[in-house]
């Protein structure tokens, strides 16, 4: 690139960019009618100026400059003694541009200047106080310096409301032109000596703070004893300077921390947050640690607005993170806020509890859980299953931390198998199975109880691994007897087919179908009312069969994977009770009755007009009836022994991945070669303002979703070319994804050798994204340069599509009918900015599966010739995490199936299932399939995964 020099080289200088106090959104339609307006500020009506002040007000906030109606406006509205007209007039001068292009004072704020001046002095407070409150946002010291004096007078006015909106005048002024008021903090802190308005005190005080620490330090000191009866708006301050002053001037914080101490105790709970929280900030003993907590706690209970629960949770985790054993001995206060009704602060609750869990208190937590679980059977609540469910998780978890609570929870959760809400049964039947593999000691009392208890179940998920229970541990010849008995008395006399079919009308009349007609008022979309009847069939043998026989029942609505499960089920039960010292007649006899009901089972799914088995569960039922039928030890040791230890080794595992995710070293927050940061080698002024800073960056980088570290090589990656390179402007556009927006810094060069006016940057978008800035006009010099920044809302996970032009016009040269546009480049956001690996369980998987609605089925193709390195290609290209154990992928068998989870920052869940095949070519066919709740991002998904393959495959 050739060195511009300085003759050619221009900087772009925006048109608009100035202050604005206030925003207010206006859609201008059609161009203003200039006479139109000039002639409503002429008129003698009232509400027509008001209504034109208002019009002119909107305009220029959006763009118009409007500096003919500036006359107008002084001379027909200045002087008019309405309110309303006041108010609207000081909003007016708010905005307006006060300034000529060359920068100087417009000759016509004189007048202005005198009006303001005569306003200052006004009878009316309300007039003073609004004038004073305008003068806040003005930014020019030509103005500002007559009306000086007025303002310092206006001080010792008798009215508060005029007094505090003085005090914020002198501050702004002061704070952008000290040398107009440079005695100003001596004035104030006089003022504040005499003081007794609370407002005006505050407003004094905060200047203090802002403009002179020591008078501020100096004045806190005097008063340091009465802070705690002070108004909360006060204390506020001074819980702000204090922060300050301790990062400055460590000796001193013993003094001001019993004073946050003493502000744990307002009556004010947000005065108790700030102060719990600059507790936890600037100090670290246990005694001030407690306390800080304890506050929390009480806010945490005593708040009714679920919002502040939440964001004290946040605090109470942040706590636990440095501080958790301070939080041991408050555990019991923090479960009391499980009596709100929120699912969410329930789950955050029973979060931060099981994190805290320890020797000391896990009884008393475990019996509070009890307690609680109780509790939701007796009362009928909203979302009672859920928190239920929620409830024997978090007891789940106590147990896996401290087994020797398993023997007095195990019992208690087992009443729950027959529970209606079917995940939280399915904890709970998760939660036995796991208890039996482990506690040894424990076996024979947990499935007696289940054995009495198996007919209070409901669901077939819940049936399938307590029937398997049932086989594996029945080692007795009681307990075989009894596990046959319970199993034979829930599928009732076979054959099953009979009952459903076979049923003889005249002998059975009772239990025929019965029907009657439903009657219904229906409101139609024209206001009307109509009559609607339907026909009802109601089946009295379904429901009988399902009361007495639940197995039975399942069976008869075709769930025949259930039915596979009892067969292997019966089938242990027969191949111990052949190792048992039984005579043969009685082992011949069970083992026909298993036949019997195995065959009937079969017959039932190849006969059932309305659900047929499957294929897999008849080849299990087959294998079961050929095990019985020539016995084989090999297959006897599979189902006696190798299911077992499988088991075993899963349980192994899992546990080996928890210990292995708690001991995980976790990142240090000050790496070894950090730059040392001593407070006592700093100027005093310079430390607060550099530890506010580090601070405030920590929570804008919450804020934004930002990162602390930044790759400079992943940005230029986001940097997209808009234009050609022999377009007359050339574009490119660096994008900056947080959370919910994008930000593109878009360069724009002038390629040309002449000056381009009005050069704005219209965009459009596609997808779930807005737009939330109106363009502004640039100006750019020959072969200069300018940068433009645009906001862009994300509301939800799906690829969006941003399209515009830059249009601009030539200086010196007569404008043309259709100004001249640079058509840019399409930007296709990716997906992968917004989702992040995450996990669940395989239960929670399964249910989100069976409830998304959305599903996109994408077919394999790719060069890749092994599946363990296919799915790892298509994690990384995803940005899922893989939730099928790595161990269950080890091998080279040819298959692979997987599951596949991300969430996104919009709380949306994306579920995958990768399932594949290696053919005889070492070619890898199948499919990867996506599930989630909303159309967009199972399409983005997997146009994502069709892209990432194409690549491979060219």
């Amino acid at each position: 690139l050739k060195a511009e020099s300085p003759r050619t080289k221009h900087h772009a200088q925006p048109m608009a960019e100035k202050s604005c106090s206030f925003l207010i959104h206006f859609d201008k339609g059609e161009p203003p009618n200039i006479n139109e307006i000039k002639a409503n500020l002429a008129s003698h009506d009232i509400e027509m100026k008001v209504a034109a002040m208002k019009k002119i007000i909107l305009l220029i906030l959006n763009g118009e400059k409007l500096p003919q109606l500036l006359m107008s406006i002084i001379q027909n509205v200045m002087t008019e003694k309405d309110h309303t007209l006041k108010k609207l007039v000081l909003l007016y001068w708010e905005i307006v541009d006060k300034k000529s292009p060359d920068g100087k004072l417009l000759p016509e704020m004189i007048l202005v200047c005198n009006s303001l001046l005569n306003d200052l002095n006004h009878p009316n407070e309300y007039i003073r106080g609004a004038t004073l409150r305008c003068i806040c946002k003005l930014k020019e010291p030509e103005l500002l310096e007559p009306l000086l004096p007025s303002i310092r007078n206006n001080l010792e006015n008798r009215h508060a409301y005029v007094k505090r909106n003085a005090i914020f005048a002198l501050y702004s002024i002061y704070k952008e032109f000290d040398s107009l008021c440079p005695d100003a903090p001596e004035h104030i802190y006089k003022m504040l000596q005499t003081e007794t308005d609370p407002t005006c005190k505050r407003n004094a005080f905060l200047m203090l703070c802002h403009t002179s620490q020591e008078k501020s330090v100096e004045y806190l000191h005097s008063v340091l004893e009465q802070v705690s009866s002070y108004a909360d708006i006060i204390q506020f301050v001074v819980i702000d300077l204090i922060r300050r002053v301790c990062r400055t001037n460590p000796a001193d914080k013993s003094k001001f921390l019993r004073s946050i101490l003493s502000l744990l105790e307002s009556e004010s709970p947000a005065v108790q947050f700030e102060s719990a929280g600059a507790l936890v900030a600037l100090s670290s003993s246990t005694h001030a640690i407690k306390a800080a907590a304890s506050t929390y706690i009480s806010l945490l209970c005593g708040q009714s607005d679920n919002n502040i629960k939440m964001i004290v949770l946040d605090k109470l985790m942040d706590i636990k993170q440095r501080h958790s054993k301070v939080l041991h001995d408050l555990l019991l206060d923090v479960m009391r806020a499980l009596a709100s009704p929120n699912l969410d602060i329930r789950k955050k609750t029973l979060d931060l509890v099981i994190d805290l869990v320890s020797p000391r208190n896990i009884d008393e937590v475990i019996s509070m859980l009890k307690k609680e679980i109780n509790r939701t059977q007796s009362t009928e609540e909203d979302k009672g299953g859920e928190y239920r469910q929620l409830l024997i998780q978090a007891i789940h978890s106590c147990a896996l931390k401290f087994p020797d609570v398993a023997n007095s929870v195990v019992h208690v959760l087992m009443d729950f198998l027959g529970d209606p809400n079917v995940a939280s049964a399915v904890d709970v039947i998760l939660f036995v199975r796991e208890v039996m593999e482990t506690y040894k000691d424990l076996r024979n009392s947990i499935l007696k109880k289940l054995i009495k208890s198996l007919n209070q179940i409901k669901s077939p998920a819940v049936f399938r691994p307590a029937l398997w229970i049932i086989g594996e541990y029945s080692e007795s010849m009681e307990d075989i007897d009894s596990s046959l008995a319970c199993v034979k008395e829930s599928l009732g006399e076979p054959p099953f087919l009979e009952q459903t079919e076979e049923v003889d009308a005249s002998t059975d009349k009772d239990k025929q179908p019965k029907s009657y007609v439903n009657t219904t008022t229906k409101v139609l979309s024209d206001g009307t009312y109509s009559t609607q009847s339907a026909l009802v069939v109601t089946d009295t043998r379904a429901n009988s069969t399902s009361t007495h026989n639940p197995l039975r029942g399942l069976l008869l609505k075709g769930e025949f994977f259930l039915g596979a499960v009892i067969a292997t089920t019966l089938l242990k039960l027969v191949l111990k009770l052949q190792d048992q010292s039984v005579s043969q007649p009685i082992k011949n006899s069970v083992e026909a009755d298993v036949l019997l009901i195995i065959v009937s089972m079969i017959r039932l799914g190849k006969s059932s007009p309305t659900v047929q088995i499957d294929p897999n569960s008849y080849e299990r039922m087959c294998l079961c009836i050929k095990i019985l039928t020539e016995p084989n030890e090999f297959l006897k040791s599979v189902y006696l022994s190798e299911c077992r230890y499988s088991f075993t080794q899963m349980l192994a595992e899992q546990q080996h991945i928890t210990a292995t995710s708690d001991s995980k070293p976790k990142e240090p927050n000050v790496q070894a070669d950090d730059l040392l940061k001593i407070r006592q080698l700093r100027g005093k002024r310079g430390s607060a303002v550099e530890e506010d800073l580090e601070d405030e960056e920590v929570d804008i980088n919450r804020a934004t979703g930002s990162k602390e570290k930044d790759d400079s090589g992943s940005k230029l990656n986001k940097v997209f070319q808009l234009t050609g390179f022999s377009d007359p402007l050339y574009a490119e556009a660096n994008i900056l994804v947080h959370q919910y927006d994008i930000v593109l810094d878009v360069i724009v060069i002038n390629q040309t050798s002449d000056t381009l006016q009005n050069v704005s940057l219209e965009l459009a978008t596609l997808g779930d994204l807005k737009l939330v800035e109106r363009p502004q006009n640039y100006t750019i010099g020959p072969r200069g340069r300018t940068q433009i920044k645009a906001n862009i809302k994300v509301s939800s996970t799906e690829t969006g599509i941003i399209f515009g032009s830059i249009v601009y016009d030539i200086a010196g040269k007569p404008s043309a009918a259709d100004r001249n546009v640079v058509i840019l480049n399409d930007i296709h956001i990716d997906i992968m900015d917004y989702i992040a690996p995450a996990t669940c369980s395989d239960i929670i998987f399964r249910s989100m599966w069976s409830e998304f609605e959305w599903e996109n089925k994408v077919a394999v193709n790719s060069s890749i010739t092994n599946v363990t390195e296919f799915l790892e290609h298509i994690v990384k290209s995803t940005n899922m995490k893989c939730l099928t154990p790595r161990s269950s992928l080890e091998g080279d068998c040819g298959f692979l199936a997987a599951n596949l989870y991300a969430k996104s920052v919009f709380g949306e869940d994306a579920l995958a299932n990768v399932c594949i095949e290696k053919q005889a070519d070492n070619k890898l066919t199948g499919y990867i399939r996506i599930r989630s709740k909303t159309q967009g991002i199972a399409l983005s998904l997997g146009d994502k995964i069709s892209t990432k393959q194409r690549s491979l495959v060219e």
